[in-house]
């Protein structure tokens, strides 16, 4: 039987390094995931209002086959800075991709990202021309590989998760045959990720072993179709998103990375309502670290990991809204 990994996150796949940093006194953070060697990724834009870097480069038909960093950020728009410090972390290492490998000319770091919108849950954003992101990029960068925190971390730290307190949460499954799939989620979505005027997760049908709490629904609940319960009262354009991404330790093509990354948007369906609005920025990233051979047939083991994707992806989301603490008037799951 399928079981979560060591972890049950996404350090569990092998050949990724994650670190995490925070501005407590801005109520934000940066997460940064990277690939031990250069992976395929591929990314899923399903938000209508998306904040993204790199991710045209990903397409199958263009230059870029691997990635060297993802980054997910806070900060709305100023947050896509946190990859330039990460770029600029790698780029001294002489990491990133070269087109020209020569003396005196410095490698590029491709490094994917997107940012979730925290610039009004209350904490100080009086930055002025210096903006936090790009030394948190190089914090985060510096911080891997500790042991990866849920909740209030990362990107997850100033999140709002519908009307609860939102986080960073992260699960993991490793299959019979070996092979270990894993999400990790920032969650600052619109919609609820609880069903209405309850404590139930949406998700609650994918938990393991009370990962999330282990409250189930007791039977004949009933709700109005149009009951949006513990979602955000305000539908502010860009205001709100769910940023991920999901691994596995096969080797894909971009192609069939792209795929996973579609199928595994299935999880935020599974664990928010509604999701993919207008005002969310949903962006779903699938890395691929080759450390083993894709079984063949490959489009079923592309369709079994994309599906387990999907699973690990919505009990990510509910872990860290699970593990998120109260900060002010943002109150955590725990404290209802």
């Amino acid at each position: 039987m399928a079981r979560p990994g060591a972890n049950n996150d996404l350090s569990d796949v092998a050949g990724l390094s994650i670190g995490c940093a925070v501005d407590e006194n801005a109520l934000t953070g940066v997460t940064v995931i990277v690939p031990d060697r250069r992976a395929v990724c591929a990314a899923d834009v399903r938000g209508g209002g998306p904040g993204t870097r790199e991710t045209d480069a990903l397409a199958a038909e263009n230059l870029v086959d691997a990635v060297d960093a993802v980054v997910l950020s806070g900060g709305s728009v100023y947050g896509l800075a946190a990859a330039d410090g990460v770029a600029a972390a790698m780029g001294a290492e002489g990491r990133g991709f070269a087109l020209l490998d020569a003396p005196g000319v410095p490698r590029s770091p491709v490094i994917p990202a997107a940012i979730l919108y925290d610039l009004a849950n209350g904490g100080n954003k009086a930055w002025g021309d210096a903006p936090p992101y790009a030394a948190l990029g190089r914090a985060a960068y510096a911080a891997r590989p500790r042991e990866l925190r849920l909740g209030n971390a990362g990107a997850g730290m100033g999140a709002k998760a519908g009307a609860l307190k939102g986080g960073q949460g992260s699960a993991s499954i490793v299959t019979a045959d070996g092979f270990t799939v894993a999400a990790l989620a920032c969650v600052n979505c619109w919609g609820s990720v609880t069903m209405p005027n309850s404590r139930v997760f949406w998700a609650h049908a994918f938990e393991i072993d009370a990962e999330f709490g282990g409250v189930k629904p007791q039977g004949g609940e009933r709700f109005d179709l149009e009951d949006w319960g513990g979602a955000k009262f305000s539908a502010e354009p860009r205001a709100n998103t769910t940023i991920a991404c999901v691994a596995v330790d096969a080797d894909l093509t971009p192609g069939e990375a792209k795929r996973i990354a579609q199928m595994a948007a299935a999880g935020l369906a599974r664990a928010i309502r509604p999701v993919f609005a207008p005002f969310d920025g949903d962006v779903v990233f699938a890395l691929a670290t080759a450390r083993k051979p894709t079984p063949a047939p490959r489009s079923l083991s592309v369709a079994r990991f994309g599906a387990l994707a999907a699973d690990c992806l919505a009990r990510a989301v509910a872990r860290g809204v699970h593990a998120a603490e109260t900060i002010g008037v943002h109150t955590a799951w725990r404290d209802t």
